[in-house]
């Protein structure tokens, strides 16, 4: 992840959010609180607490960033979002619905790059989705 990367998801998630995300997109796969806490301790010199930790994955899952599945008597988090972008188009949506999506239509309309993209991307057979 590149430092601008880095930064943004800090400004979308705050710097602990952010840390925790990139440790899911990391490890690829569904990981414990714990787990995530012993990711995020292994090179800080104060260690997080385990409900500090929890509490910041809580509120992940409750903004869609993460999904939270019940497992034992936890839950297991996994990112549902690929990338910084993708969290601020959530929240820009969340936030603003339908004239957040109608601005950035007008938008799209003046610049020719982004709105042949977004023609290519709205067909319903494009896999332009997969590449980005």
């Amino acid at each position: 992840m590149t430092d601008k990367t880095a930064g943004t998801l800090s400004k979308l998630l705050g710097p602990l959010g952010a840390e925790a995300l990139t440790a899911l997109w990391r490890n690829g796969r569904p990981l414990s609180v714990r787990q995530v806490q012993e990711e995020l301790n292994r090179n800080r010199p104060e260690p997080l607490a385990y409900t500090t930790v929890m509490t910041v994955l809580s509120r992940l899952a409750a903004r869609n960033v993460l999904r939270r599945t019940p497992a034992g008597r936890g839950f297991l988090y996994e990112p549902l979002v690929a990338d910084a972008a993708e969290v601020a188009v959530r929240d820009v949506i969340r936030d603003h619905g339908i004239a957040a999506v109608a601005h950035f239509v007008d938008q799209c309309r003046t610049e020719p790059q982004l709105r042949s993209r977004l023609l290519n991307l709205m067909q319903p057979d494009s896999d332009e989705t997969e590449s980005g």
